[in-house]
């Protein structure tokens, strides 16, 4: 005992307590495991690492789409309808807009009616048939045209005879073997039976039939140049006559869009200016045409004076009577971007334009300018060569607030 106290004031301890000592920390060191062990513990852990998941999976998803840029698949870009227009620095028009309407090109527009009373037996065409010309629309069987074939073949013989006998009487004049008088008696006959001969020929002509193809009492009525049937009053079996139309044949290859300018855009306007037309049945689109008339009189109720632009219309979807703005531009001042209308959406309460850059639709905050005939000036936001969505942009909107709110959530 007065060593081990000895050994303990000398600061060195026996082996029994460094033994005890060391298995003390050992059982420290097991019961250190045992804790990390726990069940309650690992659950609690486990919750705090889902939340620390989850925005590492967001952060991802922003990083490969970028702030506000949507990815899309070939097919849900198609079944979106999506379509770009690549941005380019365009002449800013002043010009002069007005109302108007569309009128089928009156140097292409035939109303087709019989020149002699018939009984209609055949129609070939239907309303929006496109015609050729020279095409048989139908066919009419006429009395009056059969009499008048019956004269013109009785001319046709008796001018026969005639040119016989006086062939005859030349021959014998010259021989000296007819008297003068004869001679010219044949010859005034000759001349008669011509005379009556070229008259029946000319009534079937008139009537629309040449004479050597006429084989009876009917006759066609036929296209007078390429075109679409726009009207057709025609029914088997019934009578028209010459001041009834029977067909309408336009061709609206050319339409005229017919507009009133006011008194005080006259100055401001030229002939020949350019011009385009916008109609409700496809917004956002413009189709151009050019000024080819400014009428010389004003209408001294409207004070108005009447205008007429030609646009072309070979894809046919302009259509007869359709209402329309017209803009007839009068000088080009400046470049800028333009836009159509529907291709800028608000977003939060800003205006924007969604973008094609890499790989995906980013949302791009615009500032706009004026609306000029279903387009809009970008003032700023984009710049040119930028490919922005023109067609399709409301898809595109949805799926920017359906993952802002999953974002939110």
């Amino acid at each position: 005992m007065k060593n081990s106290q000895k050994q303990h004031k000398n600061g060195t301890w026996p082996m029994a307590s460094w033994y005890l000592a060391g298995t003390l920390f050992v059982l420290l060191l097991a019961g250190c495991g045992d804790k990390q062990q726990v069940p309650g513990s690992a659950v609690k852990e486990s919750k705090q690492a889902e939340p620390a998941s989850k925005a590492a999976g967001t952060a991802k998803q922003k990083e490969e789409g970028g702030e506000k840029r949507l990815v899309l698949s070939a097919d849900e870009i198609k079944k979106a309808g999506i379509t770009l227009k690549s941005l380019k620095l365009e002449d800013r028009p002043e010009y002069v807009s007005v109302t108007a309407t569309i009128q089928p090109n009156r140097n292409k527009l035939a109303y087709i009616s019989p020149r002699i009373p018939g009984r209609i037996v055949k129609v070939g065409v239907e309303v929006g048939d496109a015609v050729r010309k020279g095409q048989v629309l139908a066919v009419l069987d006429s009395v009056e045209l059969g009499e008048a074939r019956s004269v013109y073949l009785q001319a046709a013989s008796e001018e026969a005879v005639a040119r016989a006998g006086f062939e005859r009487a030349q021959r014998l004049h010259a021989d000296n073997i007819i008297p003068e008088k004869d001679y010219l008696r044949a010859r005034a006959e000759h001349e008669k039976a011509k005379a009556s001969f070229r008259a029946a020929s000319d009534k079937l002509r008139m009537v629309g039939v040449e004479p050597d193809k006429l084989t009876g009492s009917v006759f066609p009525l036929v296209a007078p140049f390429a075109g679409s049937v726009i009207e057709k009053h025609a029914v088997l079996g019934s009578l028209r006559e010459p001041e009834e139309i029977v067909f309408t044949v336009a061709d609206l290859s050319m339409l005229w869009v017919e507009a009133d300018l006011a008194e005080s855009d006259l100055a401001k306007v030229q002939n020949s200016a350019l011009a385009s037309v916008a109609v409700a049945a496809y917004p956002g689109e413009v189709f151009n045409g050019r000024l080819v008339y400014v009428s010389s009189v004003m209408d001294k109720a409207t004070r108005t004076v009447k205008a007429r632009i030609e646009v072309p219309n070979r894809d046919g979807r302009l259509k007869p009577e359709m209402f329309a703005t017209a803009t007839i531009y009068t000088a080009f001042n400046e470049k800028v971007l333009l836009v159509p209308e529907n291709a800028v959406l608000l977003v939060q309460g800003q205006a924007t334009l969604f973008v094609a850059e890499k790989g995906g639709y980013e949302a791009r905050p615009v500032e706009i300018g004026e609306r000029r005939n279903g387009l809009v000036i970008i003032k700023s936001g984009v710049i040119a060569g930028e490919n922005v969505v023109v067609s399709g942009a409301y898809a595109l909107k949805a799926r920017l607030l359906k993952s802002q709110i999953g974002d939110a959530d």
